[in-house]
């Protein structure tokens, strides 16, 4: 999904919500669903569009009608201690499509 098509679904109240995904690095990825499917944001060349941060994903999406909206962190701690791999879920927080500075 393209940033254009980001704005058309989300003024035409197509999108139940976004995720900010949080990858290693200092990457953000923002990802939107709808009805059961999970679209990446992805520029004009097909590419999956990194954001830089919080702030970024929030300036992308100023003009734009908010939904809900959450920041997600993968728990990679334990894997780096060595602990034995479960069911926890990655930590998901709501965020706001304002800023909050």
């Amino acid at each position: 999904m393209t940033e254009n098509e980001l704005a058309l679904h989300l003024n035409a109240g197509t999108i139940d919500e976004l995720n900010l995904i949080s990858i290693e690095g200092g990457i953000y990825l923002l990802e939107a669903r709808s009805q059961g499917s999970v679209q990446l944001l992805r520029g004009e060349r097909g590419e999956t569009l990194h954001l830089r941060s919080v702030e970024h994903a929030r300036e992308l999406l100023r003009e734009l009608p908010p939904v809900p909206f959450h920041l997600i962190h993968a728990v990679v701690h334990d894997e780096m201690c060595g602990m034995p791999v479960d069911k926890r879920e990655a930590l998901r927080v709501p965020i706001s499509f304002a800023s909050k500075w």
